[in-house]
């Protein structure tokens, strides 16, 4: 036998979430830093590794920007800053005042682990009430679609979730 084609696993569209139940989502978390974390994954569009290597520097007040840094493909790209974030994140900022990272975890010098968030994120889930299957990655789709729903062209929502090809943006043409 020369070649065993592999069979193709099925193209399943991603789980979205509307703004009533991000809402319901960030209420059931009750801890600040959580929340924070939360809710800047879904108001920056930002993967999991993205959020939690973030640091104070990163965030530019002035510009309304988030800087992130060595994002997939070792790349940088900047995402708006909404007001409501930054309001949260200054929040956040006078409880915990990480020297290094802003979501740190256990200890300040490191930062909050992958699998801690994906369990606050299913623990929320499921006191929210909520059936959809629910990542830290559902709110980065979230953001897209809701970019997309207020008109925003694929091209740029590409460019803000740092996607290389305009295929992967296309995706959330559902």
């Amino acid at each position: 036998v020369e070649m065993i084609p592999f069979g193709k696993r099925p193209k399943k569209l991603p789980e979205v979430l509307c703004a009533q139940e991000v809402d319901a989502l960030l209420a059931c978390v009750k801890s600040i830093k959580h929340r924070t974390l939360m809710l800047t994954l879904y108001a920056a569009g930002l993967r999991l590794g993205e959020a939690s290597a973030l640091t104070i520097p990163d965030i530019d007040s002035a510009r309304m920007q988030l800087g992130i840094r060595n994002a997939k493909g070792a790349k940088d790209r900047r995402v708006p800053l909404s007001p409501r974030l930054l309001e949260a994140l200054r929040e956040y900022w006078r409880t915990v005042q990480s020297p290094h990272f802003l979501f740190p975890g256990r200890t300040l010098d490191v930062r909050l682990s992958s699998t801690t968030i994906q369990k606050m994120c299913k623990q929320a889930a499921m006191q929210a009430g909520l059936k959809k299957h629910i990542t830290p990655h559902t709110l980065r789709h979230s953001y897209a679609t809701g970019l997309l729903e207020a008109g925003v062209d694929l091209l740029t929502i590409g460019r803000l979730l740092g996607h290389k090809s305009f295929s992967t943006t296309m995706g959330y043409l559902h």
